[in-house]
Protein backbone atom coordinates (compact mmCIF):
# COMPACT_ATOMS: atom_id res chain seq x y z
CA UNK A 1 0.00 0.00 0.00
CA UNK A 2 1.07 3.55 -0.83
CA UNK A 3 2.54 5.45 2.03
CA UNK A 4 0.42 8.39 0.35
CA UNK A 5 -2.52 6.82 0.05
CA UNK A 6 -5.65 8.95 1.33
CA UNK A 7 -7.70 7.89 3.86
CA UNK A 8 -10.74 9.52 1.74
CA UNK A 9 -10.20 6.14 -0.70
CA UNK A 10 -12.33 4.36 2.48
CA UNK A 11 -15.52 5.96 1.66
CA UNK A 12 -17.98 3.81 0.59
CA UNK A 13 -18.70 3.99 -3.31
CA UNK A 14 -14.28 4.97 -3.45
CA UNK A 15 -12.47 3.90 -6.64
CA UNK A 16 -8.96 4.43 -7.41
CA UNK A 17 -7.84 6.61 -9.90
CA UNK A 18 -4.89 5.28 -12.43
CA UNK A 19 -1.72 5.93 -12.25
CA UNK A 20 -0.63 8.47 -11.53
CA UNK A 21 -3.32 9.17 -9.40
CA UNK A 22 -3.70 6.11 -7.51
CA UNK A 23 -3.34 7.02 -4.65
CA UNK A 24 -6.63 9.44 -4.34
CA UNK A 25 -10.23 8.39 -5.82
CA UNK A 26 -11.05 8.83 -9.28
CA UNK A 27 -14.87 8.49 -8.34
CA UNK A 28 -17.20 7.42 -5.66
CA UNK A 29 -19.90 5.70 -7.76
CA UNK A 30 -21.72 8.81 -9.50
CA UNK A 31 -18.85 10.37 -12.62
CA UNK A 32 -21.87 13.00 -14.14
CA UNK A 33 -23.50 14.19 -10.62
CA UNK A 34 -20.25 14.27 -9.16
CA UNK A 35 -19.08 16.69 -11.75
CA UNK A 36 -22.18 18.71 -11.47
CA UNK A 37 -21.72 19.12 -7.23
CA UNK A 38 -18.35 20.09 -8.79
CA UNK A 39 -19.70 23.07 -10.82
CA UNK A 40 -22.60 24.06 -8.52
CA UNK A 41 -20.10 24.53 -5.96
CA UNK A 42 -21.32 22.47 -3.16
CA UNK A 43 -17.93 19.74 -3.04
CA UNK A 44 -14.61 19.08 -3.01
CA UNK A 45 -11.88 17.33 -4.74
CA UNK A 46 -9.05 15.06 -2.89
CA UNK A 47 -6.29 16.26 -4.35
CA UNK A 48 -4.11 14.84 -1.55
CA UNK A 49 -1.34 12.57 -4.03
CA UNK A 50 0.41 16.15 -5.22
CA UNK A 51 3.55 17.17 -3.83
CA UNK A 52 3.77 19.89 -0.95
CA UNK A 53 6.98 22.56 -1.30
CA UNK A 54 7.30 25.10 0.79
CA UNK A 55 9.89 28.45 0.33
CA UNK A 56 10.57 30.33 3.27
CA UNK A 57 12.75 33.33 4.24
CA UNK A 58 13.34 37.25 3.71
CA UNK A 59 14.34 36.52 0.23
CA UNK A 60 12.04 34.25 -1.03
CA UNK A 61 9.88 36.04 -3.21
CA UNK A 62 12.39 38.33 -4.97
CA UNK A 63 14.74 35.06 -5.10
CA UNK A 64 11.67 33.10 -7.14
CA UNK A 65 10.63 36.11 -9.22
CA UNK A 66 14.60 36.16 -10.42
CA UNK A 67 14.73 32.57 -11.34
CA UNK A 68 10.95 31.59 -12.54
CA UNK A 69 8.87 32.65 -15.38
CA UNK A 70 6.16 34.51 -12.87
CA UNK A 71 6.55 37.77 -11.64
CA UNK A 72 6.66 37.32 -8.06
CA UNK A 73 7.93 40.41 -6.49
CA UNK A 74 5.22 41.99 -4.28
CA UNK A 75 3.04 38.59 -4.47
CA UNK A 76 0.25 39.69 -1.63
CA UNK A 77 -0.51 36.77 0.47
CA UNK A 78 -3.53 34.97 -0.43
CA UNK A 79 -3.29 35.72 -4.48
CA UNK A 80 -2.40 32.15 -6.04
CA UNK A 81 0.08 31.66 -8.73
CA UNK A 82 0.73 29.38 -11.59
CA UNK A 83 4.88 29.50 -12.09
CA UNK A 84 7.35 27.70 -14.34
CA UNK A 85 11.07 26.72 -14.39
CA UNK A 86 12.66 26.59 -17.81
CA UNK A 87 16.03 25.24 -18.97
CA UNK A 88 18.46 27.44 -20.48
CA UNK A 89 16.81 26.53 -24.08
CA UNK A 90 13.04 27.52 -22.59
CA UNK A 91 11.60 23.98 -22.09
CA UNK A 92 9.34 23.56 -19.39
CA UNK A 93 11.52 21.64 -16.39
CA UNK A 94 9.34 22.58 -13.47
CA UNK A 95 5.75 23.87 -12.85
CA UNK A 96 3.91 24.54 -9.99
CA UNK A 97 0.75 26.13 -8.35
CA UNK A 98 1.81 28.78 -5.26
CA UNK A 99 0.53 31.05 -2.89
CA UNK A 100 2.39 32.82 -0.17
CA UNK A 101 0.88 33.95 3.76
CA UNK A 102 3.06 36.51 4.22
CA UNK A 103 6.19 34.38 5.26
CA UNK A 104 6.04 31.36 3.29
CA UNK A 105 5.58 30.31 -0.46
CA UNK A 106 3.43 27.33 -0.68
CA UNK A 107 3.87 25.17 -3.87
CA UNK A 108 2.16 22.05 -4.99
CA UNK A 109 3.18 20.26 -7.67
CA UNK A 110 2.78 16.76 -9.97
CA UNK A 111 3.59 13.68 -7.26
CA UNK A 112 7.06 12.72 -7.71
CA UNK A 113 7.96 16.35 -8.88
CA UNK A 114 8.54 17.78 -5.40
CA UNK A 115 11.96 16.26 -4.49
CA UNK A 116 13.60 17.58 -8.04
CA UNK A 117 12.00 20.73 -7.77
CA UNK A 118 13.30 21.02 -3.62
CA UNK A 119 16.74 19.80 -5.26
CA UNK A 120 17.05 22.02 -8.07
CA UNK A 121 15.78 25.21 -6.03
CA UNK A 122 18.64 24.26 -3.16
CA UNK A 123 21.22 24.51 -6.27
CA UNK A 124 20.12 27.52 -6.56
CA UNK A 125 20.19 29.19 -3.11
CA UNK A 126 23.72 30.38 -2.73
CA UNK A 127 23.70 33.69 -0.04
CA UNK A 128 19.66 33.84 -0.70
CA UNK A 129 17.89 34.02 2.81
CA UNK A 130 15.32 31.07 2.00
CA UNK A 131 14.80 27.83 2.80
CA UNK A 132 13.30 25.03 0.82
CA UNK A 133 11.32 21.84 2.23
CA UNK A 134 9.27 19.26 0.75
CA UNK A 135 6.50 18.98 3.17
CA UNK A 136 4.29 16.52 1.74
CA UNK A 137 4.23 14.11 4.77
CA UNK A 138 2.71 16.77 6.98
CA UNK A 139 0.57 18.69 4.47
CA UNK A 140 -2.25 17.71 1.42
CA UNK A 141 -3.90 19.40 -1.47
CA UNK A 142 -7.80 19.75 -1.87
CA UNK A 143 -9.28 20.94 -4.95
CA UNK A 144 -12.58 23.58 -4.55
CA UNK A 145 -15.27 24.74 -6.71
CA UNK A 146 -13.92 27.52 -10.06
CA UNK A 147 -10.65 25.01 -10.25
CA UNK A 148 -9.50 26.81 -6.78
CA UNK A 149 -7.63 25.28 -4.34
CA UNK A 150 -6.66 24.85 -0.39
CA UNK A 151 -3.08 23.27 1.08
CA UNK A 152 -4.38 21.55 4.71
CA UNK A 153 -2.95 19.53 7.49
CA UNK A 154 -3.01 16.08 6.11
CA UNK A 155 -4.11 14.85 9.25
CA UNK A 156 -7.32 16.90 8.77
CA UNK A 157 -8.08 14.69 5.70
CA UNK A 158 -10.72 12.42 6.87
CA UNK A 159 -12.72 15.59 8.63
CA UNK A 160 -12.61 18.33 6.73
CA UNK A 161 -15.26 21.14 7.80
CA UNK A 162 -18.68 20.24 7.00
CA UNK A 163 -19.20 23.53 4.98
CA UNK A 164 -17.47 21.89 2.70
CA UNK A 165 -19.51 19.04 1.52
CA UNK A 166 -18.86 15.50 0.64
CA UNK A 167 -15.78 14.80 -1.44
CA UNK A 168 -15.60 13.95 -5.38
CA UNK A 169 -13.65 12.26 -7.21
CA UNK A 170 -10.43 13.34 -9.42
CA UNK A 171 -12.41 12.70 -12.81
CA UNK A 172 -15.01 15.34 -11.78
CA UNK A 173 -11.31 17.62 -11.40
CA UNK A 174 -10.03 16.27 -14.26
CA UNK A 175 -12.68 17.08 -17.03
CA UNK A 176 -13.25 20.81 -15.70
CA UNK A 177 -9.86 20.99 -15.96
CA UNK A 178 -9.19 20.06 -19.41
CA UNK A 179 -12.52 21.81 -20.80
CA UNK A 180 -10.65 25.15 -19.05
CA UNK A 181 -7.61 23.73 -21.42
CA UNK A 182 -5.25 23.96 -18.05
CA UNK A 183 -2.51 21.71 -18.57
CA UNK A 184 -0.69 19.24 -16.08
CA UNK A 185 2.81 19.84 -16.47
CA UNK A 186 4.43 16.36 -17.05
CA UNK A 187 1.47 14.79 -18.85
CA UNK A 188 0.29 17.22 -21.03
CA UNK A 189 3.62 18.52 -21.85
CA UNK A 190 6.97 17.02 -22.44
CA UNK A 191 10.57 17.22 -22.33
CA UNK A 192 10.69 19.31 -25.35
CA UNK A 193 7.59 21.75 -24.43
CA UNK A 194 8.17 25.14 -24.02
CA UNK A 195 5.23 27.73 -22.84
CA UNK A 196 4.52 29.08 -25.87
CA UNK A 197 3.31 25.73 -27.36
CA UNK A 198 0.96 24.92 -23.58
CA UNK A 199 -1.00 27.91 -23.20
CA UNK A 200 0.81 29.10 -20.61
CA UNK A 201 1.48 32.65 -21.64
CA UNK A 202 -0.27 34.45 -19.25
CA UNK A 203 -1.39 32.31 -16.83
CA UNK A 204 2.26 30.92 -15.62
CA UNK A 205 3.89 32.88 -17.97
CA UNK A 206 4.53 37.17 -17.19
CA UNK A 207 5.23 38.75 -20.22
CA UNK A 208 6.79 42.08 -18.86
CA UNK A 209 8.74 40.81 -16.41
CA UNK A 210 12.53 40.93 -16.07
CA UNK A 211 15.24 38.28 -17.08
CA UNK A 212 14.61 34.50 -16.24
CA UNK A 213 16.81 31.32 -17.60
CA UNK A 214 14.78 30.53 -20.67
CA UNK A 215 13.13 33.58 -21.51
CA UNK A 216 15.41 34.72 -25.10
CA UNK A 217 13.04 31.29 -26.55
CA UNK A 218 10.22 32.38 -24.96
CA UNK A 219 10.22 36.33 -25.91
CA UNK A 220 11.19 34.88 -29.67
CA UNK A 221 8.65 32.72 -30.22
CA UNK A 222 6.41 34.99 -28.57
CA UNK A 223 7.10 38.15 -30.96
CA UNK A 224 8.84 37.13 -34.32
CA UNK A 225 7.85 33.39 -34.76
CA UNK A 226 5.08 30.46 -34.31
CA UNK A 227 5.12 27.99 -31.53
CA UNK A 228 6.32 24.42 -33.32
CA UNK A 229 3.26 22.76 -32.11
CA UNK A 230 0.34 23.99 -30.44
CA UNK A 231 -1.88 22.44 -27.70
CA UNK A 232 -5.69 21.78 -28.55
CA UNK A 233 -8.85 20.33 -27.02
CA UNK A 234 -10.08 17.14 -29.08
CA UNK A 235 -13.80 16.50 -29.05
CA UNK A 236 -13.88 12.61 -29.08
CA UNK A 237 -16.29 10.80 -30.95
CA UNK A 238 -18.68 9.43 -27.69
CA UNK A 239 -19.73 6.07 -30.17
CA UNK A 240 -16.39 4.60 -29.27
CA UNK A 241 -16.20 3.19 -25.89
CA UNK A 242 -12.74 4.35 -24.15
CA UNK A 243 -10.53 6.96 -24.09
CA UNK A 244 -7.20 7.32 -25.51
CA UNK A 245 -4.63 6.49 -23.12
CA UNK A 246 -1.75 9.12 -22.31
CA UNK A 247 1.00 9.25 -24.78
CA UNK A 248 -1.07 7.72 -27.49
CA UNK A 249 -0.39 9.12 -30.72
CA UNK A 250 -2.89 11.57 -32.88
CA UNK A 251 -2.94 10.93 -36.43
CA UNK A 252 -3.95 12.79 -39.41
CA UNK A 253 -3.98 11.31 -43.05
CA UNK A 254 -1.70 7.64 -41.49
CA UNK A 255 1.02 10.10 -39.99
CA UNK A 256 1.67 10.60 -36.86
CA UNK A 257 0.87 14.31 -36.01
CA UNK A 258 0.96 15.01 -32.23
CA UNK A 259 0.48 13.06 -29.02
CA UNK A 260 -2.30 12.98 -26.28
CA UNK A 261 -2.00 14.19 -22.84
CA UNK A 262 -4.91 13.61 -21.04
CA UNK A 263 -8.65 12.77 -21.11
CA UNK A 264 -11.78 12.86 -19.18
CA UNK A 265 -15.57 12.54 -19.87
CA UNK A 266 -17.24 15.57 -19.42
CA UNK A 267 -20.77 15.56 -17.92
CA UNK A 268 -22.10 18.15 -21.17
CA UNK A 269 -19.18 17.80 -23.70
CA UNK A 270 -18.76 14.00 -23.88
CA UNK A 271 -15.24 12.52 -23.67
CA UNK A 272 -12.53 15.19 -23.96
CA UNK A 273 -8.73 15.22 -24.28
CA UNK A 274 -5.64 17.96 -24.83
CA UNK A 275 -3.51 17.08 -26.86
CA UNK A 276 -0.33 18.75 -28.28
CA UNK A 277 -0.13 18.48 -32.34
CA UNK A 278 2.29 20.03 -34.99
CA UNK A 279 1.47 23.59 -35.85
CA UNK A 280 0.92 22.72 -39.57
CA UNK A 281 -1.85 20.56 -38.88
CA UNK A 282 -5.05 22.60 -40.49
CA UNK A 283 -7.54 23.38 -37.37
CA UNK A 284 -10.62 21.73 -39.37
CA UNK A 285 -8.80 19.00 -39.41
CA UNK A 286 -10.30 15.67 -38.00
CA UNK A 287 -7.65 13.48 -36.60
CA UNK A 288 -7.87 10.07 -35.17
CA UNK A 289 -6.13 9.69 -31.40
CA UNK A 290 -5.66 6.50 -30.84
CA UNK A 291 -7.93 5.21 -33.67
CA UNK A 292 -10.82 7.28 -32.01
CA UNK A 293 -11.80 10.43 -34.32
CA UNK A 294 -11.93 13.74 -32.98
CA UNK A 295 -12.09 17.35 -33.89
CA UNK A 296 -10.14 20.13 -32.59
CA UNK A 297 -10.87 23.31 -30.38
CA UNK A 298 -8.10 25.94 -31.27
CA UNK A 299 -6.21 26.51 -27.34
CA UNK A 300 -3.01 28.07 -29.16
CA UNK A 301 -3.37 29.93 -32.02
CA UNK A 302 -0.48 28.34 -35.18
CA UNK A 303 -0.12 31.55 -36.08
CA UNK A 304 0.04 33.79 -32.77
CA UNK A 305 3.50 35.45 -33.36
CA UNK A 306 2.15 36.91 -37.14
CA UNK A 307 -0.49 38.97 -34.53
CA UNK A 308 2.16 40.44 -32.15
CA UNK A 309 4.32 41.91 -34.86
CA UNK A 310 2.19 44.12 -36.04
CA UNK A 311 1.65 45.54 -32.40
CA UNK A 312 5.48 45.85 -32.21
CA UNK A 313 6.06 47.88 -35.19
Amino acid sequence: MSARRSPLLDLPGAVPGDAPDGDVAAHYGAISSEQRSLVAGSTFVDLSHRDVVTISGPDRLTWLHSLTTQHLEGLAPGVPTEVLLLSPQGRIEHGFSGVDDGETFWAHTEQGAGAPLVTFLDRMKFFTRVEVADVTDAFAVIGLPGLTWRIVPRETLAGLPAELGDPVGLWAWEALRIEAGHVRVGLDTDERSIPNEAGLLGVAVHLDKGCYRGQETVARVHTLGRPPRRLVMLHLDGSVDHLPPHGAEVVLDGKAVGVVGTAARHHELGPIALATVKRNVPVDATLLADGVAATQEVLVDPEAGLHVRPVLS
